[in-house]
């Protein structure tokens, strides 16, 4: 049965991104230009003090600084709003900065010291990705109201599009508004509430009638010389064609086109490369010892606390399971009282959790401090210890138990394979909240995806969700 609904041209196209992009592009390029001028102008104050030869060094390095981006692609419309590639673009650009000015200060003599080569670069880049996070903020807090969206149309079997359809709207940021689909026959139904557009052939007439600004393909609906012919259609009306390959949660970074023959070949990366992983230890240890450090006040502050509010020892000690299955113990401040182990299994019929995970959201065995202490995850802080020893990374999946991992189904040890971390992918979408099914998705999809830029992104997730409390019994 195939459903149609009508199409009201002015009410859609208000909602476009095409017509906000070019908005948003040159708001960009002003927050960059704002940030080079302001961290310009004190590099020269710094230097020369008040005067027109300040004004003039942070015009000329906001200029220099916006055409690096730009040369690094850091102003397509496609990366900016969402996903790492926009940050990514300010990182390359501020190492061609430093670059610039070490050669400048060496051949002519500007007058820059090491201090101020040394810290000039890395503050400019510091504010503008707080300044286009913000600004991003404001994308994201417009579409989750349906505004400044990417009208789409997904295209493939019912099942496909179906499956597609509810990913995209889970993550509404991404700016993905689905307005319909078209399927292979229009006998079929789609098991969503998109209406079907047409069949396959229509599509070139669909994405001109409905002012489509994305063409979704799901599966594999249409052979190689049918995907070129239809990339020239929709070239014609301006719209974009993305291929959404029938692989599962493997992220971008994984994969490489590699053109031999005449063919584009899909690479897919199976292993993380050894400077990848070297550079993930020498973080966990630096910024492990680093944060260890700044916490030993809180964490010492917490264990009195907790020593003289209930009997018992300060710190409790688990057995958990790390990488490869091997297991290490892991420390945490003492959140509930002393026999909550034996009190576990009388506990078991009133388990709010799925699969092997044990979760009560009003647990009696948790202390009145213990409460405080798990809200905002201060009892988890002195896993510090067991990240500068190298047992747990930063960031990674949650650190089983013994006995959930027993209960694992084979595909789930596929989680082992990497440290497990302080915090993931779990701690920022919901920590307790989540059921078992979605934390192990969770955590599968960081085992097979983790990189550097999203073990930072995670971390700086993670201060907000613990600021927020959200997810925490």
């Amino acid at each position: 049965m195939v459903r149609r609904t009508p199409f009201n041209d002015a009410s859609a196209r208000a909602h476009m991104w095409a017509q906000l992009a070019g908005h948003y592009r040159r708001r960009v390029i002003a927050v960059d230009a704002a940030a080079a001028l302001a961290v310009g102008g004190l590099v020269a104050l710094w230097t020369t003090g008040l005067g027109p030869a300040s004004v003039a060094v942070g015009v000329s390095l906001a200029l220099v600084f916006v055409a690096l981006v730009a040369l690094v692609r850091g102003y397509e419309t496609r990366e900016l709003g969402d996903g790492p590639a926009e940050f990514q673009s300010i990182l390359r650009a501020g190492a061609w900065l430093t670059g610039l000015l070490v050669t400048a200060e060496f051949l002519l003599g500007v007058g820059l010291t090491q201090v101020q080569l040394a810290t000039g670069a890395p503050a400019l880049v510091l504010v503008t990705i707080v300044g286009r996070y913000a600004h991003r903020r404001v994308l994201h807090r417009a579409r989750a109201h349906g505004v400044a969206m990417m009208r789409t149309l997904v295209v493939g079997e019912p099942d496909d599009v179906a499956r597609v359809v509810d990913d995209l709207g889970r993550a509404p940021y991404h700016g993905y508004q689905v307005a319909g689909a078209c399927i292979p026959s229009l006998d079929g139904d789609v098991a969503t509430d998109v209406p079907v557009l047409g069949a396959v052939a229509d599509i070139p007439q669909v994405v001109a009638d409905r002012a489509i600004d994305v063409v979704v393909l799901a599966g594999q609906p249409l052979g190689g010389d049918a995907l070129r012919r239809l990339s020239w259609a929709l070239d014609r009306v301006g719209a974009q064609l993305i291929v959404v390959p029938d692989i599962v949660e493997v992220a971008a970074p994984r994969l490489t086109v590699r053109p031999t023959a005449g063919l584009s070949l899909l690479e897919v990366e199976v292993g993380a490369p050894r400077r990848r992983l070297l550079v993930k230890a020498v973080i966990d240890r630096v910024v492990g010892t680093a944060a260890l450090l700044l916490a030993a006040p809180v964490i010492g502050v917490a264990a009195l606390t907790v020593r003289i509010t209930s009997p018992g020892p300060a710190f409790y000690a688990q057995t958990r399971v790390g990488v490869d299955g091997r297991t290490f113990t892991l420390w945490k401040i003492r959140s509930m009282y002393t026999e909550a182990d034996q009190l576990r299994k009388a506990l078991l019929e009133h388990n709010e959790g799925a699969g092997p995970l044990f979760k009560m959201r009003h647990d009696p065995r948790v202390t009145p401090v213990g409460r405080v202490l798990r809200r905002f995850s201060l009892d988890e802080l002195p896993q510090l210890v067991n990240v500068v020893r190298g047992e747990m990374s930063l960031v990674g999946p949650r650190p089983p138990l013994v006995e959930e991992v027993a209960g694992y189904p084979d595909p789930v040890h596929r989680r082992l394979r990497v440290k497990p971390g302080l915090t993931g992918l779990w701690q920022v979408s919901g920590r307790s909240d989540l059921s078992w099914e979605e934390s192990v998705r969770l955590d599968l999809r960081y085992t097979d995806n983790w990189s550097v830029a999203m073990d930072l992104t995670i971390l700086w997730k993670t201060a907000r969700a613990v600021l927020r409390g959200s997810g925490a019994y």
